[in-house]
């Protein structure tokens, strides 16, 4: 049987309680920037290690895998995470290993990676404080899905993102963040599900 993780007000288990929750926001946010650095400082920074962008990715994420093991090992937070992450894979490192896979699977696509990695690094935390604030779970679908509708529409006009995707990433990323499991953070469902569909559905665009 699949083990569901139940829903509290993260605040409640953040450490550094209010501030250590804003940080992890703030931090989520701040992954909106990874497409950006990828796309104009990839090559740059990659040939300082004398390998491709690729290889440099591949072994960013492996590193990341090993911190957490490491963390795991220890048993210890840090600011920001949630305090039963001591004992589970935190959601950073899902979320740094979902988007190492994606620009590996996905490595010339701005069209793609520009809209899944927004999807994440805004849809998540819209959708967390969408039902902190008490709104009813349909509503949380209908807003979420329109928001994140919006980031793919942007993407079509910016980054060439084709059009059908619009439609039907709102409500997939959406489902994508709704389950509650204890072995996988929704930082990695939310994106690697939505990178999954995206992929089967390139040889017909």
């Amino acid at each position: 049987m699949t083990e569901q993780v139940a829903l509290t007000d993260p605040v409640d288990h953040s450490v550094g309680g209010v501030r250590g929750h804003l940080f992890r926001r703030a931090f989520h946010l701040a992954m909106s920037a990874i497409p950006f650095v990828y796309f104009e400082y990839g090559e740059k920074i990659s040939d300082i290690f004398e390998l491709e962008v690729s290889q440099f990715v591949s072994a960013a994420t492996i590193l990341l895998i090993v911190i957490e093991a490491i963390r795991l090992k220890l048993g210890f937070t840090i600011f920001g995470q949630r305090d039963y992450e001591a004992k589970q894979v935190s959601a950073l490192a899902w979320g740094g290993i979902a988007i190492g896979l994606t620009l590996i699977a996905l490595p010339n696509n701005p069209e793609f990676i520009w809209p899944l990695v927004l999807s994440l690094s805004l849809g998540d935390p819209f959708l967390g404080e969408l039902r902190r604030k008490g709104i009813e779970s349909r509503n949380v679908v209908i807003i979420g899905s329109i928001f994140i509708a919006a980031i793919w529409l942007a993407s079509w006009n910016f980054v060439d993102t084709p059009i059908i995707l619009v439609a039907i990433m709102g409500p997939i990323c959406v489902a994508a963040e709704w389950p509650r499991l204890r072995w996988i953070d929704d930082n990695a469902t939310m994106l690697l599900i939505p990178l999954f569909t995206v992929l089967l559905l390139v040889p017909w665009l």
